[in-house]
C-alpha cells in the first residue's frame, strides 16, 4: 500500500528521483504549451514509446493505472461530440492521458524513500515558518501514491456494484469507497508508527 514502485527493473529506476521531477515538470508544461491534436497525439506516440521500452509487462501494468480515466474520457468524448468541438476534445483527452502516464511512470520507477528525500529537501525551506519538512513531504508522498489506488478500488466497487444490480450505481458507491479509504488510512498510520513515525 505504501509504494505503487514497480517490481519491474528498468533504466528509469536507477535515474534519480530529482531529475525525473524535473523532467515531468517541464514536459507537463510542454503539454500544455502544445493546442493542435496532431502535437499532443505525437507526444502521446512518444510517452507510449517510452512505456513500451520498459517491457511488456511493465506497460501492461501501466496501461491497468489509467482504467480510472475512462469515465472523464468518456464525458469529455461526449460533450464535445454534442458540441461539435472534435479537435478541442480529442486535444484534451490527448493530453490528460499524456499527462497521467507520464506521472505514473515517475511514481512506478521511484522508490517512496527516494521521493520522500526529494520531497524533504524541496519543502526545507519552510522549516523557518515552522512547517516539519517531512511530514509535509510525507503527506504529499502519501496523496501521490493514494490517487491512483483510490481510483482503482472506487472502479472495482462500480463494477462489483454492476454485477450485483442492473441499476446505474452513482452516488451509492461513495460510502464503501470512504469505508475503504478510512480502512487503507488506518493500515498505513500502523505501519508508520510501526516503523518510528514520520519524525
Amino acid at each position: 500500500m505504501l509504494t505503487l514502485t514497480s517490481p519491474v527493473q528498468t533504466w528509469a529506476h536507477r535515474v534519480a528521483a530529482p531529475w525525473k521531477l524535473v523532467a515531468l515538470c517541464l514536459a507537463t508544461l510542454l503539454l500544455f504549451r502544445l493546442t493542435g491534436p496532431a502535437a499532443l497525439a505525437l507526444a502521446a506516440a512518444a510517452t507510449a514509446a517510452l512505456t513500451l521500452s520498459f517491457g511488456a509487462t511493465f506497460a501492461v501494468t501501466a496501461l491497468k493505472l489509467l482504467r480510472p480515466l475512462w469515465p472523464f474520457v468518456l464525458f469529455v468524448a461526449f460533450w464535445h461530440g454534442w458540441t461539435a468541438e472534435y479537435a478541442q476534445g480529442a486535444a484534451i483527452v490527448l493530453r490528460l492521458l499524456t499527462a497521467v502516464t507520464l506521472a505514473n511512470l515517475v511514481t512506478m520507477t521511484t522508490r517512496l524513500s527516494d521521493m520522500l528525500a526529494t520531497l524533504t529537501a524541496l519543502a526545507s525551506p519552510l522549516k523557518r515558518i515552522g512547517l516539519q519538512p517531512r511530514a509535509l513531504a510525507l503527506a504529499v508522498a502519501l496523496t501521490i501514491r493514494f490517487i491512483p489506488i483510490m481510483l482503482l478500488k472506487l472502479n472495482d466497487i462500480r463494477e462489483s456494484w454492476r454485477a450485483r444490480s442492473a441499476r446505474r450505481p452513482g452516488w451509492r458507491v461513495l460510502v464503501p469507497a470512504l469505508m475503504a479509504a478510512i480502512d487503507d488510512a488506518d493500515r498505513v498510520a500502523e505501519a508508520l508508527r510501526a516503523r518510528g513515525g514520520a519524525g
